[in-house]
């Protein structure tokens, strides 16, 4: 498989509806790019369910080379879904050496909350990629993306992770990337990526039915204490 060449920074925020994927995607990546020998820091700036996503899987991340920004469960008390104050760390994370990806919370502030962190405004480098998952009702065509994709302020891409968790098959994430290519042409923006799971990625290959690359997932979500 051909090989992409990075940048020497990679600097990426995912950003989702509700179970699109976004934080699968988000700690997929930043696995990936660890055990590329590269250093990487995985940013929690969920402040919608700060405790359903990176807090469980903190210790694992960090024992494949990732370090994380998230609070520990000793720090919290709850289970989320409530909101939650920034780990004062978060605000000063672009100051990190290395790649740095960055978990955003569902809700309509969308990738406003970035205003949160020093110097993301002023970052050039920064890509905000929205996951697009078509099973999710804010996302099911290309209309209903593009008006989800327009209220999330700055997007620059879009990644299909259309599934039906252990029920997608092929049809669907094909449905997904149709769709998505079409939404994204409306929107001036590219297709970064189709999301596939491992046991699917296979039959897929390293692109898509319309030439984009794929990223084979592997699912550590379920492992998150919810």
């Amino acid at each position: 498989m051909k090989q992409v060449q990075l940048p020497s920074r990679v600097l990426e925020a995912y950003i989702g509806e509700y179970a699109s994927g976004k934080s699968e995607n988000a700690v997929n990546r930043a696995i990936e790019l660890a055990l590329l020998g590269r250093r990487v820091t995985l940013v929690d700036l969920d402040l919608v369910e700060p405790c359903y996503t990176l807090r469980p899987l903190k210790r694992m991340l960090e024992g494949k080379g990732v370090a994380v920004l998230a609070w520990d469960t000793k720090e919290m008390i709850g289970l989320g879904e409530t909101g939650n104050i920034m780990k004062p760390e978060v605000r000063f994370c672009l100051r990190h050496p290395g790649d740095v990806i960055l978990d955003i919370g569902y809700g309509a502030s969308g990738a406003q909350v970035l205003n949160l962190v020093d110097g993301a405004a002023e970052e050039q480098d920064l890509k905000i990629y929205a996951v697009i998952n078509i099973a999710r009702p804010l996302t099911a065509a290309v209309p209903d993306i593009v008006e989800h994709v327009r209220s999330l302020d700055q997007i620059d891409g879009l990644i299909n992770n259309s599934h039906l968790g252990d029920e997608t098959d092929l049809e669907f994430v094909q449905e997904g990337a149709r769709v998505v290519k079409e939404a994204a042409a409306v929107l001036g923006v590219p297709v970064v990526a189709t999301s596939v799971m491992e046991q699917l990625a296979p039959a897929v290959g390293a692109t898509d039915w319309y030439g984009h690359p794929v990223r084979v997932l592997q699912r550590y979500l379920p492992q998150a204490f919810w």
